[in-house]
């Protein structure tokens, strides 16, 4: 039941991740270095495939103690085993590049942010516009010059008294409460793959000592 609610656990977080407005709009800027599209994408990729290998180790594990079978459990272990080897990388990755997704996501807002400064782009009016009605901030502190101009064409109307409240704090702080909900599940989920796969190679050779011993001691009458 726990790999169940695992696996839809991250599907749900996959999805609610690769769809929500404040990844999705920032991820869509079209920009020639936007190294935050390919972390968005293949966050979505591994999580989705983590979550169907889960629900699959799950349904073999079930479908093993059931039936009692041994190939299922063997298939249960390698499925376990499978998403507990894709998770150490992702946990390394995490831990070890915990500030490049942070990073990749304010490039996006400086860049935008930057262009509007200087030539006042329509299109990426439009696009600055619409991250500061997302994140709910408006402007930043630019040490490139005056930006009160900028910030009173793409702010909107509510946000305009507080004109200068930086927005690069404002997805840093957003960005740090999902990613601490992103290790969290981490660690559960490796936890869970680390019991999965004690308990299936428990149950392998349960399976088989109890074949052996059903076996033994049975005899064949011949007729001579």
């Amino acid at each position: 039941m726990e790999g169940y609610l695992l696996g839809f656990s991250i599907a749900t977080l996959s999805t609610v991740t690769h769809y929500r407005l404040h990844f999705t709009l920032l991820s869509n800027i079209s920009l020639e270095n936007n190294s935050y599209r390919v972390i968005h994408h293949a966050a979505f990729y591994f999580g989705i495939c983590l979550s169907m290998t889960l629900i699959l180790a799950a349904l073999l594990s079930a479908a093993a103690t059931v039936r009692e079978s041994q190939c299922l459990t063997a298939m249960g272990f390698f499925c376990f085993a499978l998403a507990f080897c894709g998770l150490i990388p992702a946990a390394c990755w995490r831990y070890t590049h915990g500030t490049e997704v942070e990073d990749s996501m304010m490039d996006v807002y400086d860049l935008v942010y930057e262009e509007v400064r200087r030539n006042a782009s329509s299109f990426r009016r439009h696009e600055l516009t619409a991250i500061h009605e997302t994140f709910l901030c408006c402007g930043k502190h630019s040490p490139f010059g005056d930006t009160a101009i900028v910030e009173h064409k793409t702010c909107p109307s509510n946000q305009l008294r507080d004109a200068g409240q930086d927005c690069l704090q404002e997805i840093r702080d957003f960005l740090k409460k999902h990613m601490d909900l992103i290790s969290t599940l981490l660690g559960i989920t490796i936890s869970f793959t680390v019991y999965g796969m004690i308990l299936t190679s428990f149950l392998w050779f349960s399976i088989h000592f109890s074949s052996n011993l059903e076996r033994k001691g049975k005899y064949i009458l011949r007729e001579r």
